[in-house]
This record gives structure tokens, C-alpha cells and sequence, in this order.
């Protein structure tokens, strides 16, 4: 028998532009590098915020300032597509993430392997629109989403949200780090260097080479 693979689980909330990044790239990295094992767990901003008494970032008018910036930046940085929907303020102080992370939570109960597709439904009528996109029936996604008013679906993510807090978690992405009997938690999309090292496993920017360890440390000090 092999080892066994280190556990990442990854806790987002769509609502979060830093969990879209964090979610593309551990995507990315799970098929690079060595033994890991990626779990995808949809969770409520919102419910984290309340139970950590943090706020989001768009509540602070100098953070909010700087987050469009910071995010064109990454976006850039990760090779990711962002964009933001014209009332980008108003669906994350507002609208919120409810019925999304409801459907999602479904997903994840009844097909997982649907919960690597990066379409946006943070509005609840592009739900099925987005699910179809992803390679859902239309048939399929219907089902899913009548799913999200029940007490099962709604049980689910009540518990995975109080799993992230009960972690650590004070915001979205969180990811917790199971590696040789030891639980680490990082909190951001920016902390994958830090992940790396973890795992033992070498970081490197979407879209480069890997390099041989003697050319990595030159490139290091360089």
C-alpha cells in the first residue's frame, strides 16, 4: 500500500472573490503535487462572520477601496478570470450567499464531483444556468436545486460552516492542512507558499516551468 494522502479541505463561500482564487488554485496544484487529497466544503460567509465577530472587508471603507485593486492584481497574478458583477458592494453586503451555498451543499451531497466547476451563482437565478454550463443536465440541476430548502441540505451546511469555526476560521478561504497526524489551518488565497512547504511539496507560479532544486534555489537568491 501507498501513504497516505494529506487531506486539504478547502472551505469557500462563492460570495468571496479570495475563495475563487483559492479554489482555482488548489484545483490546479492537487494534480501537481504529491499525494494530496482535495475536499471541497461549501460554507456561509456569513455564518463564519457572525461566529468569529469579524466583518467583511467591504464594510471598511479603506479595505473595500483597496479590493477591487488588490484583486485586479491577483487575477493577473493566478491567471484567473475575475469579474465582478456591476453591483459587486451590493450582492456582498446585501444579497448575500444563501440559496448558492444551499445548492452547493447539495452538490456536494449527491454529486461532488460536480464541485470543480468554477461558474458563478451568487445570483439565484443563474443557478441552473451556471449548473447546465458545468455539465449538468438541466433535469439533474432542477432536482438538485428544489434540494435546497430541505432540513438535510440546510443541516449540511449549518455543520460545515460550525467545522470551519470550530478550526479557527474568522473568514473565506479557509484551508485546513491534515498532514502527518498534525491539523494546520491557513486562512486567505495567499498562503499557498505556505502550503507548499507543509506538504513538502515545491511552489511554483501558474503557468511556469518547474525547475530542477539546485535552479529553484538560484532563482531564489536571484
Amino acid at each position: 500500500m501507498g501513504p497516505v494522502p494529506r487531506t486539504l479541505e478547502l472551505f469557500y463561500d462563492v460570495l468571496s472573490p479570495y475563495s475563487w482564487l483559492g479554489f482555482e488554485v488548489l484545483c490546479r496544484y492537487q494534480h501537481i503535487w504529491n499525494n494530496v487529497k482535495l475536499q471541497l466544503r461549501p460554507t456561509l460567509i456569513s455564518g463564519i462572520m457572525r461566529e468569529s465577530g469579524n466583518q467583511p472587508p467591504a464594510m471598511i471603507a479603506s479595505k473595500a477601496l483597496y479590493l477591487k485593486t488588490d484583486l485586479n492584481l491577483l487575477k493577473g497574478h493566478f491567471q484567473v478570470p475575475i469579474t465582478f458583477p456591476k453591483d459587486f458592494f451590493s450582492v456582498i453586503l446585501e444579497k448575500g450567499s444563501l440559496s448558492a451555498m444551499r445548492f452547493l451543499t447539495a452538490v456536494n451531497m449527491d454529486q461532488p464531483e460536480m464541485l470543480e466547476k468554477d461558474e458563478d451563482i451568487t445570483e439565484p437565478q443563474s443557478i441552473l444556468a451556471a449548473a447546465e454550463k458545468a455539465g449538468m443536465s438541466a433535469r439533474q440541476a432542477q432536482g438538485l436545486l428544489e434540494k435546497i430548502s430541505t432540513a438535510q441540505v440546510k443541516k449540511q451546511l449549518r455543520e460545515t460552516t460550525e467545522a470551519a469555526c470550530k478550526y479557527g476560521a474568522f473568514g473565506l478561504p479557509t484551508t485546513v492542512v491534515h498532514v502527518d497526524g498534525n491539523t494546520h489551518m491557513l486562512f486567505g488565497s495567499d498562503r499557498m507558499e505556505l502550503l507548499a512547504h507543509l506538504l513538502e511539496n515545491p511552489w511554483i507560479l501558474w503557468g511556469q516551468p518547474l525547475l530542477p532544486a539546485h535552479q529553484r534555489t538560484v532563482y531564489r537568491c536571484l
